[in-house]
């Protein structure tokens, strides 16, 4: 009986084992019938490509049977997709039309694998490179040049991903294929990942909780890690930055291989930098920073079956500035600073059945996160104080207290898992069920304690649809959702400092009061309608409807305790409900061969929107501030424009505009709502193939950032100011390598400015003044 069992599942299964096709075929120039050379084919869905000849030749090994979308793609040409059914297809020869418009890719934060022009949702991508390009010191930085995203900052060292005015856990952060927790929810708690080893950004602006579950509400920052080497290929790069206002200097080292199946990558690099320097000169006391990033990935994949094994490793000192004191540019952080170890492994499984597919993902973390705070012993006394330099005196605490004593030590460890069944197309439906969910624990270590120990776990189930006419396409479907939060009772204790020793304290320097044990589970059901119309061959329209929804952190509800980094007592409420949204997103795009233009509005409104409110009590000379809940309004926009006129392509006009009003039910504006800012750019590019440089660019770019005047009742009013940024570069070989050489400059003028999004803000710290980097590239 076995021995049938096991004949008829052989039976069953071999048309999918042996089914294997070989695709292959000539792409040239549709003007002049001339071959295209290294002309990008790719199939999005099974992660597989080739690059064409000299001769515009290509070939592809190991296609399973079934329908898969194929995109091709070269600079300064239109990019091609088509829907191609295998066995039936075996070759493909095609003509590349001229255009000045940027080569599309293919969107992956959202389940289709579409590009942008043919996405229902749309989704802002930009490749990492070229936010490097243009300056960025981190990758929270980089984002921010992004329409419709900024970035909370504490310095240059710290900054999370503002959407819209929602950041912290309303923004989710992908890297790997799986949601990177690293206790997002802290203002001070920066992105924690490596721009070095990213391909590309992708930003989902509003609820995505249909695709990814709670905390989804504000939108998902989607990072792509750079792909294997091309089949049969070895490639190795290395690159180094050097940032003048902070004497940062950036390594990395990589080096990837492919066979015909099996292909591996690793990456190492290493950053520091010094304390920053305003426009006016001063250096910020402690906002150094260091990180060491180490990326690795193992792959194979035949016709039947893909496999990709990630790992990152990146570790973090981070000093939290309190005052401008100490003007110094050594590059280790003074007290109080973080050392944060971060683990991600995730692995990514596809089973490509005769006309359907199987994938499973797997990710574990394990976020190390200390907190390092002056301590003030006898030996340590006012007298010595008086005659020890005070930068002197932070390093010596350093040695004997900061090493081996963290004041906060959490260690969170969480495991996700997300499985997709991508059912065979039925007439014009694409359909995909799913799977998701996380189990975390956070355990505590040190003497203070900020959250009490918990184990958080999530369990979701979806269904979406996309179904394609001539000119409509439309996409919908349900999640429902549980997460259940089971937290372990803290005992009060009292501080050993005095209160006068307070004002010297770290950021989470506080006396913790009694925590009660928190039971709780949340359930949601959420859903996403959305349609794409095709009013003209070149005016299109998008309309998308979704709810969204996110559980109130452990912070929100468990919080006893002075936060003296940001001067206030904080105090949680353990009957907090979930956040729910609606959003409506509208969205106009207008394009031809060298004109683009697009208006998006939205309008989001969040019921039981938490957040801090004073009381007008004091606690150890700390104001108290509680979490509580009302009702709230989120609206606005972007809207841009991309001119390349004929016959000048090598030229590019850009301008965008992005607005975000934010507030609550009783009229009060919400804080920490990004101003209104207007960003032009104008820049050259040319590709010459024959020129000794043959890839040439410059740019000039003015961001006008207006007053932000509607602020909330307890922060101040930031005014506005504009930013002047330029650069230029250039790509040449040097025998059998190539070398990229790039040269920018932020704030050029200098200007001395205080962004509304910086939680220096209340203490009258400004941001970052001139800034040239310098970055040399060899791709060997």
């Amino acid at each position: 009986m076995k021995s049938l069992l096991f004949s008829l599942l052989f039976l069953a299964v071999s048309p999918i084992i042996y089914a294997q096709n070989t695709f292959s075929g000539n792409i040239n120039n549709a003007e002049t019938g001339e071959p295209v050379f290294s002309a990008n084919i790719y199939f999005p869905e099974l992660g597989k490509g080739d690059m064409t000849d000299i001769d515009g030749n290509f070939s592809i090994q190991n296609i399973p049977n079934g329908k898969f979308k194929v995109v091709v793609s070269s600079v300064g040409f239109a990019t091609y997709s088509n829907e191609l059914d295998f066995p039936e297809t075996s070759s493909l020869n095609i003509t590349l039309e001229k255009s000045a418009i940027e080569m599309e890719e293919v969107i992956v934060s959202t389940p289709f694998h579409q590009l942008q022009s043919e996405n229902v949702m749309r989704v802002e991508r930009e490749n990492v490179e070229e936010l490097n390009r243009k300056g960025a010191i981190t990758l929270s930085d980089g984002i921010t040049q992004i329409a419709g995203v900024e970035s909370l900052t504490t310095g240059v060292g710290i900054g999370k991903p503002v959407i819209r005015g929602l950041s912290s856990n309303r923004v989710l952060v992908y890297t790997q294929g799986v949601r990177l927790e690293n206790q997002q929810y802290g203002d001070e708690h920066g992105l924690g990942i490596s721009s070095k080893g990213i391909e590309s950004v992708e930003v989902i602006k509003g609820p995505a909780s249909l695709l990814y579950g709670s905390d989804a509400i504000g939108g998902v920052l989607y990072l792509n890690p750079e792909r294997y080497a091309a089949e049969n290929e070895t490639n190795a790069e290395a690159d180094v930055n050097y940032f003048s206002n902070t004497q940062g200097y950036q390594g990395s080292l990589m080096a990837k291989t492919s066979g015909e199946k099996l292909k591996f990558l690793a990456r190492g690099s290493y950053a520091a930098h010094s304390d920053y320097e305003t426009g006016d000169g001063e250096r910020v006391t402690n906002t150094r920073f260091n990180e060491t990033d180490f990326k690795a990935g193992i792959g194979y994949q035949d016709a039947k079956f893909k496999t990709d094994l990630r790992y990152n490793f990146n570790k973090s000192n981070i000093g939290i500035p309190e005052e401008i004191g100490v003007q110094s540019t050594d590059k280790a952080p003074l007290l109080p600073y973080q050392e944060i170890d971060n683990h991600i492994l995730s692995l990514e499984n596809k089973i490509y059945f005769n006309k359907s597919s199987l994938d499973f993902k797997i990710g574990y973390q394990y976020n190390d996160r200390k907190e390092f705070e002056e301590h003030h012993h006898e030996e340590h006394g006012e007298e010595e104080h008086e005659h020890e330099g005070e930068e002197e005196h932070a390093e010596e605490e350093h040695e004997e207290e900061g090493v081996d004593h963290p004041a906060l030590e959490m260690h969170l460890e969480t495991l996700n898992y997300n499985l997709k069944y991508i059912l065979p197309r039925t007439g014009r439906f694409e359909t995909i069920l799913g799977v998701q969910g996380m189990h975390q624990t956070n355990t505590n270590y040190g003497e203070e304690i900020l959250i009490p120990d918990a184990t958080t776990t999530d369990f979701g189930v979806f269904a979406t649809t996309h179904v394609h006419f001539d000119k409509w396409d439309f996409q919908g479907g349900l999640r429902y959702d549980i997460r259940n939060i089971d937290s372990e009772a803290v005992e009060p204790h009292e501080d050993e400092h005095s209160e006068e020793e307070y004002a010297d304290e770290g950021e989470h320097a506080h006396e913790s009061g009694e925590i009660a044990a928190v039971d709780r589970s949340y359930k949601s059901i959420n859903g996403a309608i959305g349609a794409k119309y095709i009013i003209t061959d070149r005016l299109s329209a998008r309309l998308n409807l979704a709810t969204g929804f996110r559980a109130p952190n452990l912070s929100e509800l468990t919080s006893n305790g002075a936060h003296h980094g940001t001067n206030r007592y904080e105090i949680g409420d353990q009957t907090l409900e979930n956040e729910q949204n609606f959003q409506v997103d509208l969205s106009l795009e207008w394009r031809n061969k060298h004109f683009e233009a697009f208006v998006n509005g939205f309008h989001n409104s969040i019921s039981d929107y938490i957040y801090l409110q004073p009381t007008g009590e004091l606690i150890e000379v700390n104001p108290v501030f509680e979490y509580t809940q009302n009702n709230a309004e989120l609206y606005g926009g972007e809207i841009g424009l991309h001119i390349h006129p004929h016959p000048l392509d090598w030229l590019h006009l850009e301008s965008s505009f992005e607005t975000v009003t934010g507030k609550r039910n009783n009229g009060e504006y919400l804080p920490l709502i990004p101003a209104n800012s207007l960003t032009n750019t104008f820049r050259v590019e040319f590709e010459d193939v024959d020129e000794k440089i043959y890839s040439k660019y410059a740019f000039i770019r003015l961001k006008n950032v207006f007053d932000q005047n509607n602020v909330s009742a307890f922060e101040t009013r930031t005014g506005g100011y504009g930013l002047l940024g330029a650069g230029f570069g250039g790509q040449f070989a040097i025998n059998s390598t190539e070398m990229i050489i790039g040269v920018s400059g932020n704030n050029i003028l200098n200007k001395d400015y205080i962004s509304h999004l910086s939680r220096l803000k209340p203490d009258g710290i400004s941001n970052i003044g001139r800034n040239i980097s310098v970055s040399v590239r060899w791709l060997l």
